[in-house]
């Protein structure tokens, strides 16, 4: 099911940011970095494959979880803009910042702790990434297209309550996965190695390969 969501989710994904580059108005993309949005999304929804191909095909079995939740963060924000539901829905936009961030440090964190990590070693590379990546994402929204929108006179509360629910978003996620490891859960769901004990099996981020 996971695999199927995966690539479903990649497959609509392309499909609804190529309708919003033709057809910015269909896509409620007018004014939104339609453009950027098209580059970026693409690459950072195939990250997850192109490092496991490079890097990882040989030694460790592909991280379905991981990569469905990436590819979630890049989907739920192109699909949130085709429905309209930033304009019709008043918090539904910093619903996604927290949502968003935390769905994405997850993944982050299965990718690069071992699931046998304390509480507060899952927090700290939450905290770290979540609040790097929720300060990433308003400097590119600034300049992508809040620096010539009218909204950008009330930019500067906006962007330090997405900063908060980005951050709240990381550390929700962090103590999730932490809480799902406790109880048994998701200790596969970072790539594994082949030929080891399955409690040895934790990948470190971009092995060399030999």
């Amino acid at each position: 099911m996971v695999r199927a969501l995966d690539v479903a989710a990649k497959v609509f994904l392309v499909w609804l940011l190529a309708v919003a580059l033709v057809y910015p108005e269909i896509g409620n993309m007018e004014d939104k970095a339609a453009g950027a949005r098209a580059v970026a999304y693409p690459l950072l929804a195939f990250t997850v494959p192109f490092i496991w191909w490079y890097r990882w095909r040989e030694r460790a079995s592909f991280p379905w979880v991981a990569d469905l939740l990436v590819t979630a963060t890049c989907f739920t924000d192109t699909l949130g803009n085709r429905m309209d539901l930033y304009d019709r829905i008043v918090w539904f936009d910093d619903w996604m910042h927290f949502m968003n961030t935390g769905v994405l440090t997850g993944a982050v964190i299965l990718l690069t702790k071992q699931h046998a990590a304390t509480v507060m070693e899952t927090l700290e590379r939450g905290v770290a990434f979540g609040v790097t990546a929720a300060v990433a994402w308003e400097i590119a929204e600034y300049f992508a297209f809040i620096s010539t929108s009218p909204e950008r006179m009330s930019a500067y509360a906006d962007t330090l309550g997405d900063i908060a629910l980005g951050g709240l978003g990381a550390i929700t996620a962090a103590l999730c996965v932490h809480w799902c490891w406790r109880q048994g859960w998701l200790h596969t769901a970072a790539p594994q190695l082949a030929g080891l004990d399955r409690s040895d099996r934790a990948l470190p981020v971009l092995p060399a390969r030999e």
